[in-house]
């Protein structure tokens, strides 16, 4: 399974906008989505999920297996 950086890049160039485009109609700085598509560990999670919503999806986060929902 690709990293959530890779899979925002491939959506962005599948979607025919550039990095500077993307930024300006995202509402996002250009350098946080050059950090963002580049796997920067710090990137922060609120710009994230302003570029997965630009974008139609949402970040959801689920258990791994049934022995993690059971720790609940």
């Amino acid at each position: 399974m690709d990293n959530i950086n890779k899979q925002i890049k491939q959506l962005r160039k599948k979607a025919r906008l550039t990095q500077v485009e993307f930024s300006k109609r995202s509402g996002v700085g250009l350098r946080f989505l050059r950090e963002l598509e580049q796997g920067k560990a710090t990137v922060r999670l609120d710009k994230v999920n302003t570029v997965l919503e630009f974008l139609g999806y949402h970040l959801e986060i689920k258990p791994t297996n049934r022995e993690d929902r059971q720790k609940d």
